[in-house]
């Protein structure tokens, strides 16, 4: 449908889609790519972006801001937690910013959300922080990259294992149940990673960059404890650490510090020569154990949210 109040500069029009032909996924692809040649970073999440394609679902929407002539904007909302506020990323193209594009959308995204609602704002940019504002947003939350050099200074440990635990690599479909409960068993905390579907894991499977080699499950009497899948951006020469989880009960022992060697070793060896993570500035666990590891902050992203 199209949004008729958006459409304050003349031929602006918003569309709210729950789901995309693949001509308009490509397009959107297209805008991303552009903006974060430009902005050094990319607005819209892996997640957001895998669910471009694939047909509708569940909780999510689709914005396509046109000028009149082209996609000016994208904007998407998720509505699948059942505590937490939707959750929005928009970006602007790079040519067609400083015309309102941004606030529109925002403002279109804030109110299909009911005025509840939470925005991330990739890379902390200057510009991301000033619409925050204007829409009425609030900070809440701070997600670092974190990065470090895996062929330079100080070398990789050496895994340690807890008694009884051996590790092996993921095969696709035999271990898939077994990791997705274990992943929603150690991410029970954390719903944006704890609860992804089998779908949500089909689509990464199915992702050029996606290596079984590079997936390693921890084993304890023939249950999964611990997992460490690593990602490498080829066109960075970048490894990263992608998800690391243990199972509560095998927490505390050491077994997140050896997985997580496990994987920068893989990396290592793959001759990349940077590894970099995500983790929440609000974890001092866990920034302990990477900065422990050599670690320091590359970048920030950034969570605004409406006053709740």
């Amino acid at each position: 449908m199209t949004d008729a109040a958006a459409a304050l500069e003349p031929g602006r029009q918003i569309q709210t889609l729950d789901e995309l032909t693949e001509e308009q996924a490509e397009s959107v692809l297209e805008l991303i790519a552009e903006a974060a040649r430009t902005d050094g970073t990319t607005a819209v999440s892996e997640q957001g972006r895998l669910q471009l394609r694939g047909g509708p679902r569940e909780g999510i929407r689709h914005f396509l801001l046109s000028d009149g002539t082209r996609l000016a904007a994208y904007g998407q909302l998720e509505d699948t937690d059942p505590v937490e506020a939707p959750a929005a990323e928009l970006v602007v193209h790079p040519a067609l910013r400083g015309r309102g594009h941004g606030r529109a959308l925002g403002s279109a995204l804030l109110n299909a959300s009911g005025k509840r609602i939470r925005v991330w704002a990739h890379g902390g940019k200057s510009a991301a922080r000033h619409l925050a504002q204007v829409l009425g947003l609030t900070l809440f939350r701070e997600l670092r990259q974190l990065r470090r050099p895996l062929t330079s200074g100080d070398p990789l440990p050496e895994p340690v294992l807890p008694a009884g635990v051996t590790v092996r690599t993921f095969v696709p479909g035999p271990d898939d149940a077994a990791w997705l409960a274990a992943n929603a068993a150690a991410f029970a905390h954390h719903p944006e990673q704890g609860s992804l579907t089998q779908r949500d894991l089909n689509d990464r499977i199915a992702q050029p960059w996606f290596d079984p080699k590079g997936f390693f499950l921890a084993e304890r009497g023939g249950e999964l404890v611990g997992f460490h899948w690593t990602k490498v951006h080829e066109a960075e020469r970048l490894g990263e650490v992608y998800v690391v989880g243990v199972r509560p009960g095998a927490q505390g022992g050491g077994l997140g510090k050896a997985l997580t060697a496990i994987g920068l070793r893989h990396l290592a060896a793959s001759g990349l020569p940077t590894a970099m993570l995500y983790v929440d500035a609000d974890n001092p666990a866990a920034l302990a154990v990477y900065e422990g590891l050599g670690f320091t902050t590359h970048e920030v992203d950034l969570m605004y949210r409406t006053e709740s």
